[in-house]
Protein backbone atom coordinates (compact mmCIF):
# COMPACT_ATOMS: atom_id res chain seq x y z
CA UNK A 1 0.00 0.00 0.00
CA UNK A 2 1.45 3.59 -0.73
CA UNK A 3 1.87 6.27 1.88
CA UNK A 4 -0.50 8.61 0.24
CA UNK A 5 -3.34 5.51 0.55
CA UNK A 6 -2.09 4.40 3.70
CA UNK A 7 -2.43 7.61 5.25
CA UNK A 8 -5.50 8.50 4.13
CA UNK A 9 -7.03 4.91 5.38
CA UNK A 10 -5.37 6.13 8.27
CA UNK A 11 -7.34 8.91 8.91
CA UNK A 12 -10.53 7.73 8.15
CA UNK A 13 -9.63 5.05 10.46
CA UNK A 14 -9.09 7.54 13.00
CA UNK A 15 -12.44 8.97 12.59
CA UNK A 16 -14.00 5.60 12.64
CA UNK A 17 -12.39 5.02 15.91
CA UNK A 18 -13.58 8.17 17.90
CA UNK A 19 -17.11 6.93 16.69
CA UNK A 20 -16.87 3.49 17.75
CA UNK A 21 -15.77 4.88 21.05
CA UNK A 22 -19.09 6.35 21.37
CA UNK A 23 -21.22 3.69 19.84
CA UNK A 24 -19.14 1.25 22.56
CA UNK A 25 -20.41 3.54 25.55
CA UNK A 26 -23.93 2.52 25.22
CA UNK A 27 -23.25 -1.51 24.50
CA UNK A 28 -22.80 -2.37 28.10
CA UNK A 29 -25.98 -0.54 29.48
CA UNK A 30 -28.60 -0.38 26.78
CA UNK A 31 -30.60 -3.68 27.47
CA UNK A 32 -30.76 -2.22 31.47
CA UNK A 33 -31.64 1.05 29.77
CA UNK A 34 -34.44 -1.00 28.18
CA UNK A 35 -35.08 -2.92 31.13
CA UNK A 36 -35.73 0.21 33.43
CA UNK A 37 -38.61 1.24 31.03
CA UNK A 38 -40.09 -2.10 31.41
CA UNK A 39 -39.41 -3.97 28.33
CA UNK A 40 -37.99 -7.17 27.90
CA UNK A 41 -36.06 -9.90 25.33
CA UNK A 42 -38.49 -9.14 22.92
CA UNK A 43 -38.43 -5.84 22.68
CA UNK A 44 -35.18 -4.98 22.77
CA UNK A 45 -34.69 -7.14 19.32
CA UNK A 46 -37.48 -4.92 17.98
CA UNK A 47 -35.55 -1.87 19.03
CA UNK A 48 -32.11 -3.19 17.95
CA UNK A 49 -33.93 -4.14 14.57
CA UNK A 50 -35.64 -0.99 14.08
CA UNK A 51 -32.16 1.17 13.08
CA UNK A 52 -31.11 -1.66 11.31
CA UNK A 53 -34.33 -1.81 9.32
CA UNK A 54 -34.19 2.12 8.19
CA UNK A 55 -30.37 1.19 7.31
CA UNK A 56 -31.71 -2.06 4.85
CA UNK A 57 -33.98 1.12 3.16
CA UNK A 58 -31.54 4.06 2.53
CA UNK A 59 -28.40 1.87 2.47
CA UNK A 60 -28.72 1.90 -1.42
CA UNK A 61 -29.26 5.05 -1.79
CA UNK A 62 -26.51 6.68 0.10
CA UNK A 63 -24.85 4.52 -1.50
CA UNK A 64 -25.40 5.62 -5.07
CA UNK A 65 -25.10 9.65 -3.63
CA UNK A 66 -21.69 9.05 -2.44
CA UNK A 67 -20.70 7.58 -6.13
CA UNK A 68 -22.80 11.06 -7.40
CA UNK A 69 -21.68 13.81 -5.45
CA UNK A 70 -18.42 12.29 -3.07
CA UNK A 71 -17.55 10.36 -0.55
CA UNK A 72 -16.94 12.84 2.83
CA UNK A 73 -20.26 14.47 2.52
CA UNK A 74 -22.17 11.36 2.92
CA UNK A 75 -19.96 10.35 5.74
CA UNK A 76 -20.51 13.05 7.52
CA UNK A 77 -24.16 13.20 7.07
CA UNK A 78 -24.10 9.71 8.62
CA UNK A 79 -21.63 10.47 12.10
CA UNK A 80 -24.26 13.81 12.59
CA UNK A 81 -27.18 11.67 11.80
CA UNK A 82 -25.53 8.81 14.95
CA UNK A 83 -24.60 11.67 17.26
CA UNK A 84 -27.94 13.30 17.21
CA UNK A 85 -29.99 10.21 17.89
CA UNK A 86 -27.34 9.64 20.57
CA UNK A 87 -28.53 12.54 22.31
CA UNK A 88 -31.94 11.91 22.03
CA UNK A 89 -32.04 8.96 22.72
CA UNK A 90 -30.11 9.89 26.44
CA UNK A 91 -33.03 12.38 26.56
CA UNK A 92 -35.76 9.79 25.76
CA UNK A 93 -38.12 8.68 28.95
CA UNK A 94 -40.86 6.53 27.21
CA UNK A 95 -40.19 3.69 25.04
CA UNK A 96 -41.52 5.19 21.92
CA UNK A 97 -38.75 8.07 22.40
CA UNK A 98 -36.41 5.00 22.35
CA UNK A 99 -38.19 3.71 19.20
CA UNK A 100 -38.32 7.26 17.46
CA UNK A 101 -34.15 7.64 18.47
CA UNK A 102 -33.35 4.25 16.79
CA UNK A 103 -35.28 4.98 13.78
CA UNK A 104 -33.33 8.34 13.21
CA UNK A 105 -30.34 6.36 13.75
CA UNK A 106 -31.09 4.02 10.50
CA UNK A 107 -31.93 6.80 8.72
CA UNK A 108 -29.28 8.61 8.57
CA UNK A 109 -26.46 6.67 10.11
CA UNK A 110 -26.61 4.38 7.68
CA UNK A 111 -24.74 6.39 5.09
CA UNK A 112 -21.20 6.26 7.34
CA UNK A 113 -20.58 2.37 6.58
CA UNK A 114 -21.15 2.44 2.84
CA UNK A 115 -19.16 5.69 2.20
CA UNK A 116 -16.34 4.37 4.22
CA UNK A 117 -16.08 0.92 2.61
CA UNK A 118 -16.56 2.97 -0.51
CA UNK A 119 -13.81 5.11 0.38
CA UNK A 120 -11.01 1.98 1.11
CA UNK A 121 -12.06 1.01 -2.52
CA UNK A 122 -11.22 4.21 -4.17
CA UNK A 123 -8.05 4.89 -2.87
CA UNK A 124 -6.62 1.07 -2.53
CA UNK A 125 -5.32 -1.08 -4.91
CA UNK A 126 -7.14 -5.12 -5.10
CA UNK A 127 -3.74 -5.86 -3.58
CA UNK A 128 -4.54 -3.96 -0.47
CA UNK A 129 -8.46 -4.09 -0.45
CA UNK A 130 -8.25 -6.41 1.87
CA UNK A 131 -5.66 -4.91 4.25
CA UNK A 132 -7.87 -1.83 3.99
CA UNK A 133 -10.73 -3.26 5.15
CA UNK A 134 -9.08 -5.05 7.88
CA UNK A 135 -7.31 -1.72 9.16
CA UNK A 136 -11.28 0.07 9.13
CA UNK A 137 -12.45 -2.59 10.99
CA UNK A 138 -9.57 -2.95 13.13
CA UNK A 139 -10.06 0.71 14.08
CA UNK A 140 -13.36 0.36 14.72
CA UNK A 141 -13.09 -2.41 17.04
CA UNK A 142 -10.73 0.30 18.68
CA UNK A 143 -13.31 2.31 19.98
CA UNK A 144 -15.06 -0.79 20.91
CA UNK A 145 -12.56 -1.70 23.33
CA UNK A 146 -12.36 1.62 25.65
CA UNK A 147 -16.18 1.88 25.04
CA UNK A 148 -18.08 -0.66 26.90
CA UNK A 149 -15.71 -0.44 30.13
CA UNK A 150 -16.18 3.80 29.99
CA UNK A 151 -20.09 2.80 29.37
CA UNK A 152 -20.15 0.38 32.15
CA UNK A 153 -18.32 2.58 34.65
CA UNK A 154 -20.19 5.80 33.70
CA UNK A 155 -23.31 4.66 33.92
CA UNK A 156 -23.12 3.89 37.73
CA UNK A 157 -25.05 6.98 38.64
CA UNK A 158 -26.82 7.31 35.04
CA UNK A 159 -27.86 5.14 32.50
CA UNK A 160 -28.36 8.09 30.25
CA UNK A 161 -25.18 9.69 30.64
CA UNK A 162 -22.81 7.46 28.11
CA UNK A 163 -25.42 8.33 25.44
CA UNK A 164 -24.73 12.14 25.57
CA UNK A 165 -20.96 11.19 25.46
CA UNK A 166 -21.54 9.17 22.74
CA UNK A 167 -23.54 12.92 21.49
CA UNK A 168 -20.33 14.75 21.95
CA UNK A 169 -17.61 12.28 20.85
CA UNK A 170 -19.86 12.15 17.47
CA UNK A 171 -19.48 15.83 17.24
CA UNK A 172 -15.57 15.42 17.40
CA UNK A 173 -15.40 12.70 14.49
CA UNK A 174 -17.69 15.39 12.28
CA UNK A 175 -14.82 17.98 12.94
CA UNK A 176 -12.08 15.61 12.57
CA UNK A 177 -13.80 14.63 8.54
CA UNK A 178 -14.33 18.71 7.73
CA UNK A 179 -10.95 19.37 8.58
CA UNK A 180 -8.87 16.09 7.50
CA UNK A 181 -9.93 13.71 5.65
CA UNK A 182 -9.94 14.70 1.40
CA UNK A 183 -12.27 13.60 -0.80
CA UNK A 184 -11.41 10.49 -2.92
CA UNK A 185 -13.39 11.29 -5.84
CA UNK A 186 -12.80 14.18 -8.35
CA UNK A 187 -15.87 15.39 -9.78
CA UNK A 188 -14.41 18.79 -10.63
CA UNK A 189 -16.60 20.60 -8.52
CA UNK A 190 -17.18 21.07 -4.84
CA UNK A 191 -20.13 20.29 -2.81
CA UNK A 192 -21.29 23.44 -1.95
CA UNK A 193 -21.54 23.95 -5.49
CA UNK A 194 -24.14 20.82 -5.86
CA UNK A 195 -27.10 22.60 -5.98
CA UNK A 196 -30.35 20.48 -4.22
CA UNK A 197 -31.75 20.83 -7.52
CA UNK A 198 -29.21 18.99 -9.16
CA UNK A 199 -28.95 16.42 -6.12
CA UNK A 200 -32.74 15.95 -6.17
CA UNK A 201 -32.92 15.23 -10.10
CA UNK A 202 -29.72 13.02 -9.89
CA UNK A 203 -29.93 9.28 -10.78
CA UNK A 204 -28.16 8.42 -7.40
CA UNK A 205 -26.36 5.43 -9.37
CA UNK A 206 -29.57 3.91 -10.17
CA UNK A 207 -30.68 5.17 -13.47
CA UNK A 208 -32.66 7.95 -14.60
CA UNK A 209 -35.58 8.96 -12.84
CA UNK A 210 -34.01 10.46 -9.59
CA UNK A 211 -36.42 9.72 -6.88
CA UNK A 212 -39.24 8.29 -8.45
CA UNK A 213 -36.94 5.69 -9.96
CA UNK A 214 -35.70 4.68 -6.43
CA UNK A 215 -38.96 4.75 -5.38
CA UNK A 216 -39.69 2.09 -7.92
CA UNK A 217 -36.52 -0.05 -7.49
CA UNK A 218 -36.80 -0.27 -4.15
CA UNK A 219 -34.03 -1.88 -1.92
CA UNK A 220 -36.09 -5.35 -1.92
CA UNK A 221 -35.98 -5.35 -5.70
CA UNK A 222 -32.46 -4.74 -4.90
CA UNK A 223 -31.60 -7.31 -3.01
CA UNK A 224 -33.38 -10.14 -5.36
CA UNK A 225 -31.07 -8.37 -7.85
CA UNK A 226 -27.84 -8.89 -6.05
CA UNK A 227 -29.17 -12.63 -4.90
CA UNK A 228 -29.41 -13.82 -8.49
CA UNK A 229 -26.26 -11.71 -9.60
CA UNK A 230 -22.68 -13.29 -9.48
CA UNK A 231 -22.25 -11.64 -6.52
CA UNK A 232 -25.09 -13.24 -4.57
CA UNK A 233 -23.39 -15.65 -2.74
CA UNK A 234 -21.33 -12.96 -0.99
CA UNK A 235 -24.29 -10.59 -0.45
CA UNK A 236 -25.77 -13.66 1.66
CA UNK A 237 -22.56 -14.37 3.66
CA UNK A 238 -22.63 -10.12 4.95
CA UNK A 239 -26.22 -10.86 6.11
CA UNK A 240 -25.19 -14.07 7.59
CA UNK A 241 -22.38 -12.76 9.54
CA UNK A 242 -24.74 -9.64 11.08
CA UNK A 243 -27.20 -12.27 11.69
CA UNK A 244 -24.54 -14.35 13.73
CA UNK A 245 -22.78 -11.07 15.39
CA UNK A 246 -26.12 -9.43 16.09
CA UNK A 247 -27.84 -12.35 17.71
CA UNK A 248 -25.28 -12.46 20.43
CA UNK A 249 -24.91 -8.63 20.98
CA UNK A 250 -28.73 -7.83 20.70
CA UNK A 251 -29.52 -10.05 24.07
CA UNK A 252 -25.65 -10.86 25.89
CA UNK A 253 -26.25 -8.19 28.31
CA UNK A 254 -29.87 -9.83 29.11
CA UNK A 255 -28.14 -13.43 28.83
CA UNK A 256 -25.17 -12.43 31.41
CA UNK A 257 -27.88 -10.87 33.67
CA UNK A 258 -30.27 -13.48 33.96
CA UNK A 259 -27.58 -16.06 33.42
CA UNK A 260 -25.34 -15.13 35.95
CA UNK A 261 -26.62 -11.88 37.46
CA UNK A 262 -24.08 -9.62 35.64
CA UNK A 263 -24.90 -5.63 35.85
CA UNK A 264 -23.12 -3.30 33.41
CA UNK A 265 -19.87 -3.27 34.70
CA UNK A 266 -19.27 -6.62 34.09
CA UNK A 267 -21.19 -6.63 30.95
CA UNK A 268 -18.96 -3.82 29.72
CA UNK A 269 -15.30 -5.21 30.97
CA UNK A 270 -16.26 -8.73 28.63
CA UNK A 271 -17.68 -6.91 25.88
CA UNK A 272 -14.24 -4.77 26.15
CA UNK A 273 -12.09 -8.08 25.38
CA UNK A 274 -14.02 -9.23 22.64
CA UNK A 275 -13.39 -6.08 21.04
CA UNK A 276 -9.69 -6.56 22.24
CA UNK A 277 -9.21 -9.75 20.43
CA UNK A 278 -11.54 -8.60 17.15
CA UNK A 279 -9.30 -5.64 17.22
CA UNK A 280 -5.73 -8.06 16.73
CA UNK A 281 -7.46 -10.26 14.91
CA UNK A 282 -8.01 -7.90 11.63
CA UNK A 283 -4.83 -5.62 12.25
CA UNK A 284 -2.56 -8.80 12.40
CA UNK A 285 -4.98 -11.58 10.68
CA UNK A 286 -6.91 -10.16 7.64
CA UNK A 287 -4.19 -9.20 5.65
CA UNK A 288 -1.59 -12.00 5.76
CA UNK A 289 -4.93 -14.75 5.86
CA UNK A 290 -6.23 -13.78 3.11
CA UNK A 291 -2.64 -12.96 0.81
CA UNK A 292 -2.06 -16.75 1.82
CA UNK A 293 -5.37 -18.65 1.75
CA UNK A 294 -7.46 -16.41 -0.24
CA UNK A 295 -10.80 -14.87 0.96
CA UNK A 296 -12.84 -17.87 -0.49
CA UNK A 297 -10.86 -20.27 2.29
CA UNK A 298 -11.39 -17.80 4.72
CA UNK A 299 -14.81 -17.43 4.59
CA UNK A 300 -15.33 -20.93 4.94
CA UNK A 301 -12.94 -21.44 8.13
CA UNK A 302 -14.53 -18.40 9.94
CA UNK A 303 -18.04 -20.05 9.43
CA UNK A 304 -17.01 -23.52 10.83
CA UNK A 305 -14.89 -22.26 13.52
CA UNK A 306 -18.56 -19.37 14.29
CA UNK A 307 -20.75 -22.44 14.58
CA UNK A 308 -18.43 -24.10 17.71
CA UNK A 309 -17.68 -20.56 18.99
CA UNK A 310 -21.69 -20.49 19.54
CA UNK A 311 -21.28 -23.78 21.83
CA UNK A 312 -18.45 -22.96 23.55
CA UNK A 313 -19.96 -19.77 24.50
CA UNK A 314 -22.92 -21.92 25.81
CA UNK A 315 -20.98 -24.12 28.00
CA UNK A 316 -18.93 -21.49 29.76
CA UNK A 317 -20.36 -20.78 33.61
CA UNK A 318 -17.67 -18.74 35.51
CA UNK A 319 -16.12 -15.15 34.56
CA UNK A 320 -12.69 -16.23 33.71
CA UNK A 321 -14.40 -18.67 30.63
CA UNK A 322 -17.39 -17.00 29.66
CA UNK A 323 -14.53 -14.16 28.76
CA UNK A 324 -12.52 -17.10 27.36
CA UNK A 325 -15.66 -18.48 25.04
CA UNK A 326 -16.75 -14.92 24.22
CA UNK A 327 -12.71 -14.16 22.80
CA UNK A 328 -12.81 -17.50 20.69
CA UNK A 329 -16.45 -16.52 19.33
CA UNK A 330 -15.45 -13.06 18.18
CA UNK A 331 -11.69 -13.97 16.90
CA UNK A 332 -13.91 -17.33 15.28
CA UNK A 333 -15.81 -14.27 13.30
CA UNK A 334 -12.95 -11.99 13.38
CA UNK A 335 -12.16 -12.11 9.46
CA UNK A 336 -15.63 -13.28 7.97
CA UNK A 337 -16.85 -9.53 7.07
CA UNK A 338 -13.69 -8.34 5.81
CA UNK A 339 -13.05 -11.00 3.47
CA UNK A 340 -16.39 -11.08 2.64
CA UNK A 341 -16.28 -7.46 1.55
CA UNK A 342 -13.05 -7.40 -0.19
CA UNK A 343 -14.31 -10.23 -1.80
CA UNK A 344 -17.65 -8.06 -3.35
CA UNK A 345 -15.11 -5.34 -3.78
CA UNK A 346 -12.84 -7.25 -6.47
CA UNK A 347 -15.34 -8.83 -8.48
CA UNK A 348 -17.63 -5.90 -8.83
CA UNK A 349 -18.18 -4.45 -11.81
CA UNK A 350 -20.45 -1.38 -11.08
CA UNK A 351 -19.75 1.50 -8.86
CA UNK A 352 -18.00 0.83 -5.70
CA UNK A 353 -20.32 2.81 -3.58
CA UNK A 354 -23.29 1.40 -4.98
CA UNK A 355 -22.17 -2.02 -4.29
CA UNK A 356 -20.93 -1.29 -0.86
CA UNK A 357 -24.33 0.08 -0.11
CA UNK A 358 -25.76 -2.66 -1.24
CA UNK A 359 -23.77 -4.89 1.02
CA UNK A 360 -24.94 -2.64 3.63
CA UNK A 361 -28.40 -3.35 2.91
CA UNK A 362 -27.36 -7.56 3.11
CA UNK A 363 -25.27 -6.48 6.45
CA UNK A 364 -28.79 -4.64 7.45
CA UNK A 365 -31.04 -7.27 7.14
CA UNK A 366 -28.67 -9.34 9.22
CA UNK A 367 -29.35 -6.95 11.72
CA UNK A 368 -32.62 -6.81 11.36
CA UNK A 369 -33.44 -10.83 11.51
CA UNK A 370 -30.11 -11.35 14.02
CA UNK A 371 -31.76 -9.20 17.15
CA UNK A 372 -35.59 -10.05 16.61
CA UNK A 373 -34.93 -13.77 16.38
CA UNK A 374 -32.99 -13.22 19.12
CA UNK A 375 -35.07 -11.62 21.60
CA UNK A 376 -38.02 -13.93 20.44
CA UNK A 377 -36.45 -17.09 21.73
CA UNK A 378 -34.70 -15.58 24.33
CA UNK A 379 -37.67 -14.90 25.85
CA UNK A 380 -38.73 -18.66 25.67
CA UNK A 381 -34.89 -19.86 27.07
CA UNK A 382 -32.00 -18.33 27.87
CA UNK A 383 -29.46 -20.60 25.60
CA UNK A 384 -31.83 -20.70 22.15
CA UNK A 385 -30.42 -17.57 20.24
CA UNK A 386 -26.99 -18.98 20.82
CA UNK A 387 -27.84 -22.74 20.04
CA UNK A 388 -29.56 -21.38 17.14
CA UNK A 389 -27.02 -19.02 15.94
CA UNK A 390 -24.22 -22.50 15.92
CA UNK A 391 -26.84 -24.50 13.53
CA UNK A 392 -27.43 -21.18 11.43
CA UNK A 393 -23.36 -20.87 11.28
CA UNK A 394 -22.94 -24.34 10.29
CA UNK A 395 -25.63 -23.84 7.25
CA UNK A 396 -23.68 -20.86 6.10
CA UNK A 397 -20.39 -23.24 6.37
CA UNK A 398 -21.83 -26.30 4.06
CA UNK A 399 -23.44 -24.02 1.39
CA UNK A 400 -20.26 -21.85 1.75
CA UNK A 401 -18.42 -24.98 0.09
CA UNK A 402 -20.71 -25.79 -2.63
CA UNK A 403 -21.35 -21.71 -4.18
CA UNK A 404 -18.17 -19.85 -3.29
CA UNK A 405 -15.58 -20.91 -5.89
CA UNK A 406 -12.49 -19.87 -7.13
CA UNK A 407 -13.23 -16.84 -8.86
CA UNK A 408 -9.38 -15.75 -9.78
CA UNK A 409 -8.71 -18.95 -11.35
CA UNK A 410 -11.71 -19.19 -13.38
CA UNK A 411 -10.76 -15.93 -14.63
CA UNK A 412 -7.46 -16.75 -15.17
CA UNK A 413 -7.81 -19.69 -16.87
CA UNK A 414 -10.98 -17.55 -19.30
CA UNK A 415 -7.89 -15.39 -20.08
CA UNK A 416 -5.52 -18.16 -21.15
CA UNK A 417 -8.08 -18.99 -23.26
CA UNK A 418 -9.26 -15.37 -24.65
CA UNK A 419 -5.18 -14.99 -25.76
CA UNK A 420 -4.85 -18.70 -27.17
CA UNK A 421 -8.13 -17.74 -29.34
CA UNK A 422 -6.79 -14.25 -30.36
CA UNK A 423 -3.25 -15.92 -31.21
CA UNK A 424 -5.03 -18.75 -33.49
CA UNK A 425 -7.00 -16.29 -35.13
CA UNK A 426 -4.56 -13.78 -35.85
CA UNK A 427 -2.39 -16.32 -37.25
CA UNK A 428 -5.21 -17.69 -39.32
CA UNK A 429 -5.44 -13.71 -40.76
CA UNK A 430 -1.69 -13.81 -41.37
CA UNK A 431 -2.04 -17.40 -43.57
CA UNK A 432 -4.60 -15.78 -45.30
Amino acid sequence: MKGSERGKILILAFTLAVVMLGFGLVIPIFPFYIEELGASGRELGLLVATSALLEFIFAPLWGGVSDRIGRKPVLMVGIFGYGLSALLFGLATQLWMLFAARALSGLLSSAALAASMAYVGDTTSEADRSSGMGTLGAAMALGLILGPAMGGALAGDSLSRPFFIAAALSLLALLLILLLLPESKDFGFRFSDVGLKQIRNSDFGMGNGGWRRYLDHNPFGGLKAGLVGPLGFLFFMVALFSFALSNFEAVFGLYAHQKFDYGPEKVGMILMVVALVSTVGKAALTGPATRRWGEERVIRASLIAGSVGFGVLLLANTFFTILLATAFFILSKTLLRPASLALISKRTTTGQGTVMGLSNSFSSLGRIAGPIWAGFVFDRHVDLPYLSGSIIMFIGFVLSLIWIKPHADRGLEAKVATNREAARWQSGKVAK
